[in-house]
């Protein structure tokens, strides 16, 4: 009997999703429970000895538990910034879909151009030095918010086109003014779009690499994924230790998307099938 395309089909994509994801952190485990010699073979080998207690506490308390630092200052800058692209992300695609006007445009090109030009390094850090926030925390949240805010904006535009306007119109006929419109008549109804962002934003965020090299140097500054310098150099690298560090960073968004991936789903399809 001859199996459905879609049948082999969606075996391929577990098989493919079981090789690209399930398989590397396989391995990032059983490296993590190894000690240093045994981690630097790279193999899928068994542990002789597991060793998992002693790199887990090797790693927090590394150079005066700057993992730790490292945790609070991620959660400050994920926490900040995801609640800005969820309150200025809303407010715009409510402005843009509900109030056209001969603005809208160009509001529109600059919300594209978001997500299609790439960042300037070198410009962002002369305008953080100009303004006194190169090298500190909430710099690099204004960084954070400026560079997903694009995305954002186009989901809960999507999501706004979706609300009848005559709840708008009946609110302003009872004498409610723009913000209370918004704040108590649109935003709640915007719940399953604000939950999408706050995932993928909360996941991109505390996942980023690269803005946190550039615009947030220096020990006190660090946040989770400048963390794994600290087990590797030109000459040495502590294999363990360093898969160790990757699992504990690695943790707090998987449980994240595990638990709502279908509001994910939901958020990201409202807006294209209802709009």
């Amino acid at each position: 009997m001859r199996r459905p395309a879609h049948v082999w089909g969606g075996i391929a994509a577990i098989i493919v999703s079981i090789v690209v994801f399930i398989i590397p952190f396989v391995f990032i485990v059983i490296t993590a429970v190894k000690d240093k010699r045994e981690s630097s073979l790279r193999s899928f080998a068994w542990p002789t000895e597991w060793h998992f207690w002693d790199n887990l506490v090797e790693v927090i308390t590394t150079r005066d538990y700057m993992l730790v630092l490292a945790f609070l200052n991620s959660s400050i800058l994920t926490i900040a910034s995801v609640a800005l692209l969820v309150v200025l992300g809303a407010m715009v695609g409510f402005v843009l879909q509900r109030r056209p006007s001969a603005w809208t445009n160009a509001a529109n090109f600059l919300v594209l151009a978001g997500l299609i030009i790439p960042p300037a390094v070198v410009p962002t850090i002369w305008v953080l030095q100009g303004l006194n926030l190169f090298k500190t925390l909430h710099g690099l949240i204004l960084v954070e918010v400026a560079y997903g805010l694009s995305f954002s904006v186009l989901l809960f535009r999507a999501f706004v086109a979706t609300i009848p306007r005559e709840l708008d119109e009946a609110a302003i006929i009872d004498g409610a003014g723009p913000l209370r419109v918004f704040f108590t008549i649109i935003l709640p109804l915007l719940r399953p779009v604000v939950v999408t962002v706050v995932v993928v934003q909360a996941v991109a965020i505390f996942n980023d690499f690269t803005n946190p090299l550039y615009y947030l140097p220096g020990a006190k500054n660090v946040t989770v994924q400048l963390t794994l310098y600290n087990f590797q150099s030109v000459f040495d690298t502590s294999y363990n230790l360093l898969f160790t560090n990757i699992l504990l960073i690695t943790i707090p968004p998987l449980l994240v998307y595990i638990f709502f991936s279908r509001q994910i789903v939901a958020g990201m399809s409202a807006g294209a099938v209802k709009g």
